[in-house]
């Protein structure tokens, strides 16, 4: 998954990159207003944590150009602001959720996680296919309930199709969203990558868990989301 950062505290910018990258996600980071803007239009993100005020144009201005573009990844708020009359504000501008400093580490990562899992239709943080497990939490990986050991890219990989199980996913899309925007990049890699993951999760090649459409991308088999959780 990728994250946009937008923080105009640089120690705490820094400390929420930190945060999420250890939680797995792709970051971009600004302190800057108009950069910011411009990251949110036109990066594809997968939620964006998004200070109130900022130089340049403020948080609720990036909130409102995003949602007037149609895009509907989640966003979180931060604030300083205690009055509920500005939360108020930032939700009706389109923002999912948000956060008032200080705040603890762990209250903003489950926060996150929450966000990019029921936006796409999961309500838990275990995502399940068929055999396959993958706990969002706890950032591990389990078929017929026996752990899988993958690398940080594998897992991305993995992580990017469970939560779009039944959708098509595109090489591109897939380099897109596990690569930050400064790393070399090569859509090659993601069959490298997807070679790796058919070995470790079905060695027997019973499962067959992803599958390969010539020329489109792939696709994750089986979806076990729970439906009524869409659109919460």
């Amino acid at each position: 998954m990728r994250a946009l950062v937008i923080e105009d505290d640089v120690d705490l910018r820094e400390q929420i990159c930190a945060q999420l990258r250890s939680d797995g996600f792709a970051v971009d980071a600004t302190g800057e207003g108009e950069e910011g803007q411009f990251f949110a239009l036109e990066y594809p993100v997968d939620i964006a944590i998004i200070d109130l005020g900022l130089p340049g144009p403020t948080g609720l201005d990036i909130i409102r150009d995003v949602r007037e573009a149609g895009l509907d990844y989640p966003i979180l708020i931060l604030t300083a602001r205690s009055r509920w009359q500005d939360k108020v504000e930032g939700l009706e501008t389109g923002a999912d959720d948000y956060v008032v400093k200080p705040f603890q580490p762990e209250e903003l990562t489950a926060r996150i996680q929450a966000l990019v899992r029921r936006s796409r239709g999961w309500a838990q943080p275990k995502l399940e296919s068929g055999d396959i497990v993958l706990d969002t939490s706890r950032q591990e990986v389990f078929v017929a309930g026996q752990t899988v050991e993958l690398t940080a890219y594998e897992y991305r990989v993995l992580e990017h199709l469970m939560l779009h199980a039944g959708e098509v996913v595109s090489k591109t899309a897939l380099t897109e969203h596990i690569y930050e925007e400064n790393a070399e990049r090569d859509s090659n890699v993601i069959e490298v990558f997807v070679r790796r993951l058919r070995a470790k999760l079905d060695p027997e090649g019973t499962l067959k868990p992803i599958e390969t459409l010539r020329g489109r991308g792939y696709r994750l088999a089986r979806d076990d989301r729970d439906t009524s959780a869409a659109g919460t």
